[in-house]
């Protein structure tokens, strides 16, 4: 059986690969998952999206990004739930951007079916 820690683990892992692709994401999250992005500068009134909503925009980033990466800080996992602190970078151009995430998901059979996102960017060059 692969742990909550493992799923998370693997599940960041595929976000982050440019190569990556939609089903590997589908292999990993349930078909009813549910991702929430908390308000931030990108998405100033936050959103829910379905796995096909979130699919669109893994394969959207994937067009518009040249690099990107997430260290992963620190997991912390209560049975199902895991707590995890990361920075993510993601290069358009010449141009890096630099989130600090807090995310907070939900393992089942595992499988993600749930991810609560709060995405601190650094200031945005102008």
């Amino acid at each position: 059986m692969t742990s909550t820690e493992d799923v998370v683990r693997r599940y960041f892992s595929l976000v982050a690969d440019l190569d990556s692709s939609a089903d590997e994401l589908r292999e990993v999250v349930t078909p009813d998952a549910v991702f929430t992005e908390l308000p931030n500068p990108i998405s100033p009134n936050g959103h829910t999206r379905t796995i096909d909503e979130t699919i669109a925009g893994f394969l959207a980033g994937k067009a518009r990004l040249t690099a990107q990466s997430i260290e992963i800080h620190e997991v912390l996992v209560v049975g199902d739930r895991a707590a995890v602190r990361s920075t993510w970078r993601g290069t358009i151009g010449d141009t890096e951007i630099v989130a600090h995430m807090a995310g907070f998901l939900t393992v089942r059979d595992g499988r993600i079916v749930a991810h609560d996102t709060y995405d601190c960017y650094e200031p945005f060059a102008i």
